[in-house]
């Protein structure tokens, strides 16, 4: 069994003559990061392993999440502005030595590509978080493997 963490960035900012992909976090993005990485800790939900869209606003909140879990982390432009495909191709690169990894994203995206998996149809506010039971034993086997929604958590309601 493997376990996709589909994460969208928090609340971010969008400061005059900034350029989208560098974005910051607002003070409530920062803020709601904060509690909902250490909610999904408190509440023993295991990641092995980070991957993030390389845009500011994503990399920082995966970033406020690893300081609860302390893991290495992996980016991939693919994650910025991503079709559904995007995300499949992340799957496929990565390694099947990480059992549960967590994409940091964007909307439309990580909707898209989480009700394409999902017969439970949501759309992701900024720091919501889906984890999907994958029943695969190689992420290679994603596209065939049954898929199981596990958990869907709003910041504000946690």
């Amino acid at each position: 069994m493997k376990k996709l963490i589909l994460v969208r960035h928090a609340k971010s900012d969008w400061p005059e003559e900034t350029d989208d992909f560098d974005r910051p976090l607002a003070d409530k993005g920062l803020e709601e990061a904060m509690n909902m990485s250490r909610f999904m800790k408190n509440n023993n939900i295991s990641i092995d392993y980070l991957v993030s869209s390389p845009a500011v606003r994503a990399l920082n909140t995966c970033k406020i999440f690893n300081q609860a879990y302390q893991l290495n982390i992996g980016t991939d432009e693919k994650l910025y502005n991503p079709s559904e495909n995007n995300f499949h191709s992340v799957i496929y690169d990565l390694d099947d030595s990480h059992n549960s990894v967590a994409f940091f994203s964007h909307n439309n995206g990580i909707s898209n590509f989480a009700n394409s998996i999902s017969n439970d149809i949501f759309h992701f506010p900024t720091c919501g978080v889906a984890g999907f039971e994958i029943d695969c034993n190689s992420w290679s086997e994603f596209d065939g493997a049954k898929k199981k929604l596990l958990f869907f958590y709003e910041p504000g309601k946690i």
